[in-house]
């Protein structure tokens, strides 16, 4: 089990790890190892300031470990974080093509919940145009 934090402060990640899981702050660096490589890593200095982006991407943990970790992040760090799990076939990809993928999940998940927003309250499938004569 492990937490991949990517872009947040020294003191988000002392409050994160007291959660009690193992903890890893991504420096920017490691952009272009795989997954797997950076699993296999210890903490390293380095740059941990995304340009205000916060992934956490976790590793081997049970549905109850996800969503605990999830509700206590979202308490613990302010702004937007994006959380990911590892799965097979990420754990092959580089840090950049994941941070990548979640991006434009993250983007398409926010339009269509702006969309819904939009369409609730709009009568039937058509939109309302006013009345037509």
């Amino acid at each position: 089990m492990k937490l991949l934090l990517i872009g947040f402060t020294e003191d988000e990640i002392e409050r994160i790890a007291e959660l009690g899981y193992p903890v890893l702050p991504v420096p920017e660096h490691f952009r272009k190892l795989t997954l797997a490589e950076i699993l296999e890593r210890t903490t390293e200095g380095g740059n941990l300031d995304w340009a205000g982006e916060r992934f956490v991407i976790m590793h081997g943990l049970d549905n109850e470990g996800i969503k605990r970790v999830i509700n206590e992040v979202r308490k613990l760090a302010e702004g937007r974080v994006i959380f990911a799990t590892t799965t097979e076939t990420n754990l092959k990809w580089t840090l950049e093509e994941l941070l990548d993928e979640l991006r434009r999940e993250d983007e398409y998940f926010r339009a269509m919940r702006e969309a819904k927003k939009q369409a609730k309250g709009k009568r039937g499938l058509f939109l309302d145009i006013g009345n037509v004569k």
